[in-house]
């Protein structure tokens, strides 16, 4: 991906290398780091060889919802629910979507990052590959960059799984997959987690022959079980394949065809093939060949590297943030870290930590999935006595109306005290319903403090007050608007 960065006739870099603060990357972590330095007075520099912006913007959260919106108004062609009008598709012209979206993320990379450069006088963006010579000092393709404070901010990547001549084939990851201009007929994904079930359904959507392969046993597999049967149902209706535990172990290329061998529950070899493989079994740090090792930074087995709530590494003067730290891999817990990172990196004693105790999460599939706190297994295994409510979207008047009834919500709250542990949704615009539980399990409410708080009706929103209402009687007798 070829941008004018303005960098090369030095608008964002003066060739100075003494900073206060250097952060290698270029993504949400890295920036939001950048920023809080810049604002605390620090001359910043940021170290990135690669597009800015970073995985959400070129890579993942933006291109991929762009399309998946499209997609979506595509397939409600075929699927429009009311009667007394059809509405007609015209033929797909795939390539004008990616032409779409490509220049979409040229605007948010000049408005959300390099105007955003320009507003901050004292941060330079140096576009070069940093490698760590020490904990102050960064060779920056050969020109050595010093800083008093540095935080590492390098993203992910993909992970690849070591599947026998997965290497030989032409396989796509979720990267490559954003900016194809030609659709497949067939397509296998690997991997039934966030990326792989939402550019399943995208291309599916878009007319190709899909079929998702878990080596769990059911899709979605980190979420309850009731929302793992049922997105999987749904995914099935649109004629979306599924196979789960299902264990890749060859992969090989049969003329323009990639033909894949799953290991199945019986012990038994299938064959199966498509035109496009993608996948999408995770992603792993990118911390390889930086120096971190070198210079004593201490890492997991999988390169994460440790860090503290504070966001220090095991090397005095050095932090990390984002994607390559984890745990949790979302733009704004990146973003987050970034700037817990610089904070305590220049201000001594601030010692402002991280708090995970609340972090929310959404899967941008059709109907969406998001979840926050804990689920009813992780609960019990803490030692808690909990209850449950699980309501289908049935029964949430506005999905009624919409003639979108597809989903469900599972509130899990301690057994007496009924206080929230963790709020689940599968359905229509579960993404922004779950801020209302977000915000109840940060202040400690209960389902009572749920039950007896206003929503408009009627409106999806409702779920949650109609679910928690099921801890008391029967949520499905009620009136529309009852107590």
């Amino acid at each position: 991906m070829k941008e004018n960065n303005g960098s090369e006739n030095g608008q964002f870099w003066d060739g100075k290398t003494e900073f206060d603060l250097a952060v290698i990357g270029g993504g949400s972590g890295a920036f939001a780091a950048a920023i809080k330095g810049s604002e605390l007075g620090a001359k910043v520099a940021i170290i990135e060889e690669g597009v800015i912006g970073g995985t959400c913007l070129n890579r993942g959260c933006v291109p991929s919802k762009h399309l998946i919106r499209a997609a979506e108004i595509y397939h409600l062609a075929e699927s429009n629910p009311f009667p007394g009008f059809s509405l007609k598709r015209s033929s797909l012209d795939f390539a004008s979507l990616i032409k779409k979206k490509d220049s979409l993320l040229d605007w948010a990379r000049n408005a959300k990052y390099w105007d955003i450069l320009r507003h901050h006088k004292n941060i330079s963006f140096i576009p070069r590959r940093a490698k760590l010579k020490s904990p102050n000092t960064i060779d920056a393709s050969g020109t050595e960059i010093h800083a008093r404070k540095i935080i590492v901010a390098t993203g992910s990547s993909a992970f690849i799984p070591p599947i026998e001549g997965l290497n030989n084939v032409s396989y796509l990851t979720s990267t490559e997959a954003l900016n194809l201009k030609k659709l497949p007929k067939s397509m296998i994904v690997l991997g039934a987690n966030a990326v792989g079930l939402e550019l399943a359904q995208m291309f599916s959507r878009f007319g190709v022959n899909v079929s998702i392969h878990e080596i769990m046993g059911r899709v979605a597999p980190l979420e309850e079980p009731e929302i793992s049967k049922a997105l999987e149902k749904y995914l099935k209706e649109e004629d979306i394949g599924i196979c789960t535990c299902s264990k890749i172990v060859a992969a090989k290329q049969k003329g323009e065809k990639i033909v894949i061998i799953s290991e199945m529950p019986n012990d038994a070899k299938k064959e199966f093939s498509a035109e496009a493989l993608i996948v999408a079994t995770g992603r792993r740090p990118n911390t390889r060949e930086m120096g971190l090792e070198a210079i004593g930074v201490a890492m997991d087995p999988r390169g994460y590297i440790k860090t503290d709530d504070l966001m220090r590494t095991s090397v005095d003067g050095v932090f990390a943030a984002g994607d390559c730290v984890g745990p949790y891999q979302f733009v704004y817990t990146a973003a987050y870290q970034g700037a817990v990172a610089a904070q305590n990196a220049l201000e001594d004693c601030c010692e402002r930590k991280i708090n995970y105790d609340v972090v929310p999460y959404a899967i941008f599939t059709d109907p969406e999935l998001a979840s926050v706190g804990l689920k009813e297994e992780q609960a019990k295994a803490r030692g808690l006595k909990v209850r449950t409510s699980v309501l289908d979207f049935h029964w949430i008047p506005r999905a009624e109306v919409m003639l979108n009834e597809r989903g469900l919500i599972k509130i899990v709250a301690e057994e007496k005290s009924l206080k929230l542990l963790g709020v689940h949704i599968l359905g229509a615009q579960a993404g922004d319903l779950i801020h209302e539980a977000v915000m109840a399990l940060k202040f400690g409410a209960t389902a009572k403090d749920l039950t007896d708080t206003l929503h408009v009706y009627p409106t999806l929103s409702e779920a949650l007050k109609i679910c928690a209402q099921g801890f008391f009687k029967d949520a499905t007798k009620l009136s529309c608007c009852a107590e």
